[in-house]
């Protein structure tokens, strides 16, 4: 099996969750060497739902991996994919995301979760690699914002784990 879809499972559990909650803005945070599954999977997620996928990358290095691993896949057309230093800056530059998918190994990527600009109808926010925590004693309540509601949480034993959170608006 292709490396660059080892998380086969976690893409098709948070493709099938973005459908299913009938996303308009979908967005991950990626940097290079990571698997490109869930990438794939959000994308054809954001074709169905005819919302927008939007990829945030650290440098133009893993710009151009993402790019080149995406056509690959086909479905490069639906992604838009943004270059930030600081990912907080980024995701605090976006509003309305219904589903936003950080990697809980990167503490960077963690901190953006308090950052986003939900829509008026709340959102699904997703640490992937959630046993691989970059912030111990990880808490929702701790990592967004102040007035957030959780309306719920969920951990998954899918792939490294998902840490999954229901924020109301």
């Amino acid at each position: 099996m292709c490396k660059s879809y080892k998380e086969s499972s976690v893409a098709e559990y948070l493709s099938a969750t973005a459908a299913g909650w009938n996303t308009r803005l979908i967005v991950e945070t990626w940097k290079r060497g990571d698997p490109i599954a869930t990438s794939v999977g959000l994308a054809v997620a954001a074709i169905h739902t005819r919302g927008r996928h939007i990829c945030i990358v650290p440098d133009e290095e893993s710009r151009l991996e993402y790019e080149t691993v995406m056509k690959g896949a086909v479905v490069s057309e639906a992604t838009e994919i943004v270059v930030g230093d600081s990912v907080e800056d980024v995701v605090d530059r976006l509003s309305g995301v219904d589903f936003l998918v950080v990697d809980s190994k990167r503490s960077e990527y963690v901190k953006a979760l308090g950052l986003a600009n939900t829509s008026k109808m709340g959102a699904v926010l997703v640490c992937k690699n959630a046993t691989q925590k970059s912030i111990p004693g990880f808490k929702w309540h701790r990592v967004l914002r102040r007035g957030t509601r959780v309306v719920r949480s969920v951990f998954l034993p899918v792939g490294r784990g998902l840490d999954i959170a229901h924020v109301g608006s």
